[in-house]
């Protein structure tokens, strides 16, 4: 029986109430016993929420201060945004976490994303009828979000991931999209990491799967938090 602490990190225009208590996930980790470390990412929900990009740049390192101070190893679930920066941190400190399960990512990790055509969109200064801009903008205009700040983490210096980097994640990661998600193949995140398990959710498109029933019931699998 597992029983690290288990840290859960948001998508984008999210927050760890959006994300994991209103689908259900705080409540059935908790009645399995687990610890749960919730995770604000700056410009998000309780953050801080500068206007300026470069206020951005090292997100994934700003995650870590969430680590306990004790060193314990923590399983970690992300979606999306969390999920890149979970990839990012364990890939530097893989003796941080156990268990780790990123959903909604996938080849889109390795590319150069344009995303200022969200943010431009987001900000309003883009008349941008793209279906996929118009759900992050539905989401960045939720009530609790700056959309500046939003735009601000979109715009954030980045570059992709390098895939040889997520070697040394020799930790178990269980990796979860639905085919109908626009951020493409799972594939090559597969092939990066040496020991990922793949579920494919049938029919969920990227902003469906934080509240997907298979996603939840693979999860709490994974970590072997079932509470039933």
């Amino acid at each position: 029986m597992r029983t690290n602490p288990v840290m859960l990190v948001h998508g984008f225009a999210m927050s760890f109430e959006r994300n994991w208590r209103e689908g259900g996930w705080i409540d059935l980790l908790g009645d399995a016993g687990r610890q749960i470390i919730g995770v604000d990412l700056i410009g998000h929900g309780s953050s801080d929420k500068p206007h300026e990009a470069e206020a951005y740049a090292d997100m994934h390192r700003d995650l870590a201060s969430h680590l306990p101070s004790d060193g314990t190893p923590v399983d970690a679930i992300g979606f999306s945004l969390g999920a890149e920066l979970i990839l990012r941190l364990a890939a530097e400190q893989p003796a941080s976490f156990g268990r780790i399960v990123v959903a909604g990512v996938g080849e889109n990790l390795f590319s150069d994303q344009r995303t200022s055509r969200i943010a431009d969109a987001i900000r309003g200064t883009s008349d941008d009828s793209d279906r996929v801009a118009a759900q992050f903008v539905q989401y960045a205009s939720a009530g609790g979000n700056d959309r500046l700040a939003l735009a601000a983490v979109l715009d954030r210096p980045r570059t992709p991931i390098d895939p040889a980097s997520l070697a040394a994640i020799t930790n178990e990661v269980l990796v979860v999209l639905g085919d109908k998600d626009f951020i493409g193949s799972a594939d090559p995140l597969m092939a990066a990491l040496p020991n990922a398990t793949l579920v494919m959710l049938k029919g969920v498109d990227h902003f469906a799967t934080p509240k997907d029933m298979e996603f939840l019931d693979k999860a709490l699998e994974f970590l072997e938090a079932v509470p039933w």
